[in-house]
């Protein structure tokens, strides 16, 4: 008899405080889901306490990631990479992350504020992009330091991220390119400079059907899958585990991740068993789980 499988999410944001205290219910269904496994991403200083505390209380199941996402950028303060250093010294099994580049909100400023103030939180002005890069590639240099894994985030970047990650050391374990959106042709490129690629399960819309065609292109053994919940909500037939938020909203469940595998192996051409095997290799290979 086959072993159930076993599901890895490479990236989500379970400190958020859109889930309102349901953590430990949250937890327990994605356990029951057969979830072994999750990177919980830090955005900025003030959510690193709550994913630290994920972490001690479930150490084999919840692995912790801390970094400066380029959207909260201007609330560090002046010593904030000996804090993130210290941070991480803390916990040994630490990913850097989330960290990245995103030119899509200084072309969005609008839409870059709407999706903040859904998520009960105010902003004014986006981060340049020299403040971006510059933030950027002291976390990278960082990682590269520590041998931790980096989980990036790029929006409308991709020629630059290329550019930066040449001229910036990375850690010899690799790095994560979330939710990649970018083009099929740099996929080899990416991958050879140590790049791991995760499959959300939003690109299981109709309409985004050019981005999950990239996917095509990314070696099996480079291939990793995530929810980003609470956001990037998949499509219906993939929302097996609904949850509400403040004022009714619909939330991203870690728990939908298998049904996210089952619809990305049944988009591949594949067994969903052996997908589910090559990811859960692939995680391993990563992140040390």
């Amino acid at each position: 008899m086959n072993a159930p499988a076993r599901f890895f999410d490479a990236h989500n944001h379970l400190q958020d405080d859109r889930f309102a205290g349901q953590q430990e219910t949250i937890l327990r269904a994605a356990a029951a889901a057969g979830i072994a496994g999750m990177v919980v991403n830090g955005a900025c200083e003030s959510d690193w306490p709550a994913v630290s505390e994920l972490a001690a209380r479930h150490p084999g199941l919840v692995l912790p990631s801390f970094g400066w996402h380029p959207w909260y950028l201007d609330e560090r303060g002046p010593d904030w990479e000996t804090a993130l250093e210290q941070r991480l010294e803390q916990h040994p099994e630490a990913c850097v992350g989330e960290i990245g580049l995103d030119r899509w909100m200084l072309d969005n400023p609008g839409r870059w504020r709407s999706l903040l103030a859904d998520a009960g939180q105010n902003k004014s002005e986006p981060p340049s992009f020299a403040v971006q890069e510059a933030a950027f590639t002291a976390q990278l240099r960082l990682a590269a330091r520590m041998n931790r894994p980096a989980n990036i985030h790029c929006l409308q970047a991709f020629g630059r991220l290329r550019e930066l990650l040449v001229t910036t050391p990375r850690p010899d374990r690799g790095f994560l390119l979330h939710s990649y959106g970018g083009p099929a042709e740099l996929v080899p490129v990416f991958a050879r400079m140590g790049a791991y690629f995760s499959f959300p399960g939003y690109f299981l819309h109709e309409r985004k059907a050019k981005q999950r065609d990239v996917f095509r292109s990314v070696p099996p053994e480079r291939l990793l899958v995530e929810t980003d919940a609470p956001d990037q909500m998949p499509p219906e037939s993939a929302v097996i585990h609904p949850l509400a938020g403040p004022a009714g909203r619909p939330l991203n469940h870690p728990a939908n991740l298998p049904a996210i595998c089952r619809n990305l192996a049944e988009f591949l051409g594949l067994p969903e068993e052996s997908l589910a095997a090559q990811v859960a290799q692939n995680f391993a290979r990563l992140f040390g789980r």
